[in-house]
């Protein structure tokens, strides 16, 4: 017998300070059973931090080739595709060769792994990556979030000045979001 999604509910409020965006949001992320707390709470990050309307979170592990997180305009052509984790250079360089006038980003795991996938796509001269926003989070800020696998989430995550702030249950976590660029400080 095959093994179903989780499903999480969160009641989020979110306060994205340096693009105006003051908004209380009801999400439903399903948690695949291979998938890892640290990988969900990397997806939920990765869509507050690229919010915009008609954003959603994608299938998920049972389809790898889709986006973990996506938005699409009213004629139902993509504007927003995000990966997360541990993406191939190649795959992201391909998001942006078939997503014509979309935004594309990637939220890695840790900075540790951003660097490695900046040498990979200078290694393999994958220019088109450098059209890609790429950040990363603290490790730490994931296992801090994960730590509690509760099916109901209610927090409040603000995003100042490339810095995280989430409070759950009166308790806040924080961390830097680090960014990247193709070129910068790649061999």
């Amino acid at each position: 017998m095959a093994l179903t999604s989780t499903l999480y509910h969160l009641d989020l409020h979110l306060s994205h300070v340096d693009r105006g965006i003051d908004q209380a949001l009801v999400l439903k992320a399903a948690r695949h059973p291979s998938e890892t707390m640290e990988r969900v709470w990397l997806r939920v990050l990765a869509l507050l931090w690229q919010w915009e309307d008609r954003i959603e979170f994608g299938p998920g592990l049972c389809e790898p080739d889709a986006p973990d997180v996506a938005a699409a305009r009213l004629d139902g052509t993509p504007s927003l595709v995000v990966r997360v984790g541990k993406p191939e250079p190649a795959r992201i360089a391909r998001d942006v060769s078939q997503n014509a006038g979309a935004r594309v980003a990637v939220l890695f795991e840790s900075p540790r792994r951003m660097e490695a996938f900046l040498t990979e796509a200078a290694g393999e001269k994958l220019g088109r990556v450098a059209q890609a926003e790429l950040a990363a989070v603290e490790p730490a800020l994931l296992a801090e979030l994960s730590a509690r696998d509760d099916r109901r989430i209610r927090s409040s995550v603000t995003i100042v000045a490339d810095h995280f702030y989430v409070e759950r249950d009166g308790r806040t976590v924080d961390g830097p979001l680090h960014r990247g660029r193709f070129g910068a400080g790649a061999p």
